[in-house]
């Protein structure tokens, strides 16, 4: 039977991106799907590249901002490896809040200043420069958004074309991929990985990676606390052109280059349903029209819905479990997009046995040591 040095569960752009990652030190390394690779979260997500790490939780920042700094060279080595083109954006966020609540860095934006930022802005830039300028009174003004606005500088990539050159130039580094059939369990032998038992066959590995997203609680013997957090989306063409990622209290806007206007998104727990609800599109494509009216002129192009990987503390779960060779990078919420690169490069430092360059002590699956533990499923070679 063949074999290799390691197996990643899961083709998404976490495990893709190790995969890719462990390759480049010479490891022979098989993907896992369970369905289509790169069809899953990563695929539904919106792509927003959040570059200063002030939204997000404490442990995470170092590592965001770590990440975004590698971003443009982790698309140029994809798009090299791949032939493909990657949508990566660097033309920044414009916040609208009505409570003027914006991340650290931030900058205030006046009428002047909005309007040398972007002259042509899809939305009223008098009207924006107005509630730009209006903190202090409660004067009502159009469109109901009433607050300020901010911009920061940060990225934005287009998911799908990422996951596409993904797949390609992780082929074309020479790693197997194989789709259409699920990991049941990770195989252990004396507290030491040996591979994994998938609902069709075997493979054989002392390396056994866990990146299966919103299922990683769903492979043995370890019941790892990650849930499905749902969340649905929508597309639109036709409408105005905008530059920027547009994010308000309620609703954002990710432009594609294409033409494409991504408006999301929900946060739901509904276990692993991904059907779409007609009320709640257009709830949300409502709310970005009443941030941009010529949103209206637009037309739908699609609307889907995605299961993001949460858990408790909603922080990721990256290190090794007391299993030996068995390793966990899942639950990385809303930032799998984001923390991809250094995901990548953090686990195989760890996998290899290299000084960490980060500290991921926070992060590690000993902090669930008292909900995820091994069972007698799966936990021995058939």
């Amino acid at each position: 039977m063949k074999s290799w040095d390691a197996i990643v569960v899961g083709a998404g752009i976490i495990g893709l991106s190790l995969a890719i990652a462990l390759r480049k030190q010479g490891l022979r390394v098989l993907v896992v799907e369970r369905a289509e690779p790169g069809h899953e979260a990563s695929w539904a997500a919106a792509g927003m590249l959040v570059g200063n790490g002030e939204e997000l939780p404490l442990p995470l920042r170092t590592l965001a901002v770590e990440s975004s700094r590698m971003y443009p060279e982790f698309v140029h080595e994809l798009e090299d490896e791949s032939g493909q083109k990657i949508d990566f954006r660097d033309d920044g966020t414009i916040f609208i809040s009505r409570e003027g609540k914006f991340p650290g860095g931030a900058e205030l934006l006046t009428e002047q200043k909005l309007e040398f930022i972007e002259p042509a802005i899809a939305f009223d830039t008098k009207d924006v420069g107005r509630r730009a300028t209006a903190s202090a009174t409660n004067s009502a003004l159009p469109l109901g958004t009433n607050g300020l606005a901010a911009y920061v500088s940060e990225h934005s990539v287009d998911p799908r074309s990422l996951l596409s050159a993904g797949i390609k130039a992780a082929r074309h580094r020479g790693v197997d991929i194989s789709s259409g059939t699920e990991v049941k369990a990770v195989l252990i032998e004396n507290s030491r990985a040996t591979g994994v038992k998938t609902d069709k066959t075997s493979y054989a590995a002392p390396i056994v990676v866990n990146c299966a997203g919103a299922w990683a609680a769903c492979i043995a013997p370890y019941k790892f606390p990650v849930r499905p957090v749902k969340g649905q989306m929508l597309a639109v063409v036709g409408g105005p052109a905008i530059k920027h990622v547009i994010r308000g209290d309620e609703v954002y806007m990710v432009p594609r280059s294409d033409g494409r206007i991504v408006i999301g998104s929900t946060l739901e727990d509904a276990g692993y349903d991904k059907k779409v609800n007609v009320e709640t599109i257009q709830r949300l494509f409502q709310a970005a029209v009443n941030l941009v009216p010529e949103l209206s002129k637009s037309r739908k192009h699609e609307d889907w819905a995605g299961l993001r990987p949460g858990t408790p503390d909603e922080l990721p779960i990256l290190g090794e479990t007391d299993s030996k060779g068995h390793f966990i990078a899942s639950g990385h919420y809303r930032d799998g997009i984001l923390l991809a690169p250094v995901t990548a490069k953090v686990m195989t430092d760890l996998i290899l046995n290299k000084s960490a360059s980060l500290d991921l002590s926070a992060l590690s699956p000993a902090r669930f040591s008292d909900q995820a533990h091994p069972d007698d499923i799966g936990a021995r070679r058939d």
